[in-house]
């Protein structure tokens, strides 16, 4: 699940147009995401300068 520190975001809309299944929205100065859409592909969690955008870490089974 994607998360936005929507202190941090800058509402630069460089994360949206990345997107490859278009889960992030820019609206004026609210940038939503549509978690059913989102594959945690962290490619906008990697482009975003300020670091507002996080995905939780993955924990590894143990057997």
């Amino acid at each position: 699940m994607l998360s936005i520190n929507r202190h941090l975001c800058a509402y630069c809309g460089g994360c949206v147009g990345v997107c490859p299944t278009l889960a992030l929205v820019l609206d004026e100065l609210t940038l939503n995401v549509a978690q059913e859409k989102c594959t945690a592909c962290g490619i906008c969690v990697k482009l975003c300068p300020v670091g507002a955008l996080s995905l939780p870490e993955k924990v590894e089974a143990t057997a």
